[in-house]
Order: structure tokens, then C-alpha cells, then sequence
């Protein structure tokens, strides 16, 4: 009667303490360059060295510019926080992925496509988009600093047991629509607070018939439901995927691993905290019109209007329409933008590329829009020029930078400057997300696409 989440935490469980959390053992920890300093410098206060450094991997990734990383960085903050992260990885022992490094890139990014995230697994990070790993049947999760310290220390952290939740999505996808899609309609009817103390667990026709790419993404979007993580049990296609990569096991092991791997599933019996379903011939391309990732609508849809909102709902709603410069009631198609953002943890693997690639063959980018296309690793870069997509989106007008979380948030160089729109793949579109007064309109590579040849908002099905 086993939940697939109960199956991997009650493996982990070091202790429970009386009357209080769970001591969880973690197999993965995974430091970037931002909430990991305050982490070491514990250890350091206290005399402490890393319990078990070979389970813990280091990269930066927020800070890291997106251009010219084989000089030093400019900005003194990014260049100091990318330099104490390669120090403390020395100092303590870690692997790390330094800058221009091809094993670097988005953590989120690298650890999957690498085989370091493995199904069953417990993976921790100080970044809430942990959550993506997930999509491999992991039960990963976002930490804070005092707690990245714990497991340095003493690789297990001091958990309360989550309540578990199923959402299952019948039937197939439609032409045009992605994982992406998918988040953001779920996201649109749940609200960002609908998942709030639940892991999530995604099911259902329309979510076994992902790419491994769109469990990825799927599961990255889990924490913007308010859910502690997400996940998707590990089946052929999950197997296919990992098979052969750097980290993941070879020969007999492996064998051993997938006889494992396949007893990662809920019981047909097993029982939930709360059941969700939705049907996949209801979503369409997505796109958000305010600032959060919950105030989304369909493309051709129209942006709600205030009468059947309480007075709280409307002062808030209308606080969001002014920053954005939206009335409600208005179609956001025809729309004019001016950037557009491929990239990030959420949309920047080689399928998203891929995607992208296919609707602008063949035509031009709009001479007004500035395009940020950003891979999230060195071996989606390698990926990108292998299968000759650089060349298509060079015909096209595009230019592939270089990797890193790069627009997803104003921690580096590449900011949308004040007013202006951006058609983003990321995974925020909250006030100053993407740069101080920037407006953010969180959407799919294909919707990102059609909007960078066309210039304005566009259904990508018009064109594809």
C-alpha cells in the first residue's frame, strides 16, 4: 500500500525523533556558488570537514556571465561568489565543476544528463528547483543554508514527513503542446499555493508519453505549485535515458540497479493524501500574464476579469495588471514583446533546443526582438552543434550563448532591462524576476519561438 515517495524515504530513514522530524539520509548533495558559503564557513567555525565528499558535487551556475566565461568575471559580487565556491570545493575535498569546464553548466542540468541523479535516490540542494530531479522517480527537494551545512557535515538532514499527492493526466497531448504547457495549466487551476506541504507524484497517459526532457521539466515547475518536490516513477523511458551515461552504473551493476529501479512504483493500492486529475485535451499553448507563475491562460484565451474575485483577490490582481501593463479582459495575442529567453533549469535542454530550432527553420528572427539563447550545460551545447541546430539558428538570426542560468534571474550580466517584455521559458515571472521592472511572460520554446520571429505574442500551431 506504498506510495512510490513512501518506498524511496522509509529506505532513508536513519532515525525517527521522538515526537519531533525525521532523520533522512541523502545520497546526492548538490552545492552552487550562492547559498553554499555561509554553509562552509560553519564547518570551518566549528572544526568540521564533509562527512562523505564523494557524495557531493559543486558548480556555479547564477552567477556565471553567458559570454567570455575563459576571462574573469567582471562583476565583483558574481566573481567573488564563483571564486569562494571553487575554494571551498578545494579546501574540502568536493568535486567541482569550475567555469568553462564541460562538465559545467546548470546544476539542475548536468546532474541528470550525467547519471548522477539516479532513481531512488534522496537529493538536496539550496535551490528550490531541486525538485527537477525528481523526474528520474527521486525524491529531491530544496534546502536552506543551515541545512546544506547538516548534510555537508553529516550527509543526513532533519526532515517532517510530507503529505503525498497524485496528479494524473489522461489522454495524450495536443500539436504545439509541451511539458511546459502542462505546468503552467496545472499551475493556472491549482494556483500556486495548491500544492503547498505535498510531494507530488505525476501520473497518467499524458506524462509517461514525456520525453525524459519534459518529466524535467514538469517536475522543476512542481515547487511553483508550492509542493515540496515532485516526481515521476522510473520506467523504459527513464532507463533509456540514463543507460550509458558518465556517473550511471555499467555492466553487472546495472543490471542489478534497473531490477531495483522497477520496484520504484506506487502499489496499485496505495493511498494519497489527495488525488488530483485533468484531462490533456483541455490544455493548449500556455502563457502568463501576471506576476506569478499561476496567472496563466491559455494563448488565445483572454486575461480574467475582476468580477468574481474578493476585494483581496482584486486589489492584488490589479497591482499585477499595472505592473505588467495588462487590462483585465484583454487578448494577449498580437501582442507586441522584446526579448525572448530559451534557456534555464526549466527549458534548457536539448529538446527545448530542438523545439526551438523547428519553428524558426526557415524563417527570420523579428528585427526588433534581442534573443538570449542559453544551453544549460557544455554537453547541450556540444549536443546542439552535433546535430547541426547552431547552424539552422544562425540562418535564422539567433546566436547560442554560452551556459548558465543566465536570464532566468538578475544575478548576472544578462538582465531584461525596465518595462521592456520577455517571452521567457524560465520558471519565475515575478516583479524584477529578470531585472529590475523587467515584465516577464513565462511560456514554452515553441511559444518563445513563434514570438521571436514574429515579433509579438503568437500560437505557435499557426506556424509549425
Amino acid at each position: 500500500m506504498n506510495t512510490l515517495f513512501d518506498k524511496i524515504w522509509d529506505a532513508h530513514v536513519v532515525q525517527q525523533i521522538n515526537e519531533g522530524p525525521t532523520q533522512l539520509y541523502i545520497d546526492r548533495l548538490y552545492c552552487h556558488e550562492v547559498t553554499s558559503p555561509q554553509a562552509f564557513a560553519g564547518l570551518r567555525a566549528r572544526g568540521l570537514k564533509c562527512f562523505r565528499p564523494d557524495h557531493i558535487y559543486c558548480m556555479p551556475d547564477h552567477n556565471t556571465p553567458t559570454h567570455d566565461q575563459d576571462k574573469p568575471i567582471a562583476d565583483p559580487v558574481s566573481r567573488a561568489q564563483v571564486d569562494t565556491l571553487a575554494k571551498n570545493a578545494a579546501d574540502f575535498g568536493l568535486t567541482h565543476f569550475g567555469m568553462m569546464n564541460p562538465k559545467n553548466g546548470i546544476i539542475h542540468v548536468v546532474g541528470p544528463e550525467r547519471g548522477l541523479t539516479l532513481p531512488g535516490m534522496t537529493i538536496v540542494c539550496g535551490d528550490s528547483h531541486t525538485s527537477t530531479h525528481g523526474a528520474l522517480g527521486a525524491v529531491a527537494f530544496g534546502i536552506g543554508t543551515s541545512e546544506v551545512e547538516m548534510v555537508l557535515a553529516s550527509q543526513c538532514i532533519l526532515q517532517t514527513h510530507p503529505k503525498t499527492m497524485r496528479i494524473t493526466v489522461d489522454g495524450r497531448l495536443g500539436r504545439g503542446v509541451t511539458a511546459k504547457d502542462l505546468a503552467l495549466y496545472m499551475m493556472s487551476k491549482m494556483t500556486t499555493s495548491g500544492a503547498t506541504g505535498y510531494f507530488v507524484e505525476y501520473a497518467g497517459e499524458a506524462v509517461r508519453s514525456l520525453s525524459m526532457e519534459g518529466r524535467l521539466t514538469l517536475c522543476n515547475l512542481s515547487i511553483e505549485m508550492g509542493a515540496r518536490g515532485g516526481m515521476v516513477a522510473p520506467d523504459e523511458t527513464t532507463f533509456a535515458y540514463i543507460k550509458g551515461r558518465e556517473y550511471a552504473p555499467k555492466g553487472a551493476d546495472w543490471d542489478k540497479a534497473v531490477a531495483y529501479w522497477r520496484t520504484l512504483r506506487s502499489d496499485d493500492d496505495a493511498v494519497f493524501d489527495k488525488e488530483v486529475r485533468f484531462d490533456a485535451a483541455d490544455i493548449e499553448p500556455m502563457i502568463t500574464y501576471g506576476t506569478n507563475p499561476g496567472m496563466g491562460m491559455g494563448i488565445t484565451g483572454h486575461i480574467p476579469t475582476t468580477d468574481a474575485m474578493s476585494e483581496a483577490e482584486k486589489v492584488s490582481f490589479e497591482k499585477s495588471m499595472h505592473y505588467m501593463g495588462f487590462r483585465p479582459g484583454e487578448q494577449l495575442l498580437g501582442k507586441p514583446v522584446d526579448y525572448v529567453f530559451l534557456g534555464a533549469c526549466t527549458n534548457g535542454r536539448i529538446e527545448d533546443f530542438r523545439a526551438f530550432a523547428s519553428l524558426v527553420k526557415g524563417r527570420r528572427k523579428a528585427d526588433h526582438i534581442t534573443a538570449w539563447l542559453v544551453p544549460g550545460s557544455w554537453m547541450v551545447d556540444a549536443q546542439i552543434r552535433e546535430e547541426g541546430l547552431d547552424k539552422v539558428l544562425g540562418e535564422a538570426g539567433f546566436a547560442i550563448r554560452q551556459p548558465g542560468c543566465s536570464a532566468c534571474l538578475a544575478m548576472n550580466d544578462d538582465k531584461i532591462p525596465a518595462g521592456k517584455y520577455a517571452v521567457s521559458t524560465s520558471n519565475r515571472n515575478f516583479e524584477g524576476r529578470q531585472g529590475p521592472g523587467s515584465r516577464t511572460l513565462l511560456a514554452s520554446p515553441l511559444v518563445a519561438a513563434a514570438a521571436a520571429v514574429t515579433g509579438v505574442i503568437t500560437d505557435p500551431r499557426e506556424l509549425l
